[in-house]
């Protein structure tokens, strides 16, 4: 069974968001994404300063399985990307909500967040 942290937000292809109370988020791939693709060997992350659209493709994560396509929870401003999964990207696999998240934003239209799932939506969806 996949850890499924109840703080956070889901969306159904597997990435996660942790909102603050500032209108900044934490964006990073579920415990059970990066358990399905396996040992992660390289993740490609946006420039500080780039914007993605609620669904954009906003990176991409490989594997010794796949390489697979990162999905922006919400319309957002990068302002940090994970400058350790450049050397480490395997931290994916064993800090997948923690020192492996991906990036932080600044979340351009918090209603987006209401379409998310919670942990409970998420853990019937697996």
């Amino acid at each position: 069974m996949s850890n499924v942290p109840a703080d956070l937000r889901y969306t159904k292809d597997h990435e996660w968001i942790k909102v603050a109370a500032d209108g900044t988020a934490v964006i990073g791939i579920t415990d059970h994404a990066q358990a399905a693709l396996g040992d992660v060997t390289f993740v490609d992350l946006p420039k500080v300063g780039a914007s993605f659209g609620h669904g954009d493709v906003f990176g991409t994560v490989e594997s010794v399985k796949a390489a697979s396509d990162l999905y922006s929870p919400v319309s957002c401003e990068i302002i940090e990307a994970n400058a350790a999964l450049n050397d480490s990207p395997d931290l994916v696999n064993r800090e997948p909500y923690g020192g492996a998240w991906m990036i932080k934003v600044k979340v351009r239209n918090p209603g987006e967040l209401s379409g998310l799932l919670d942990a409970a939506g998420y853990a019937a969806l697996l």
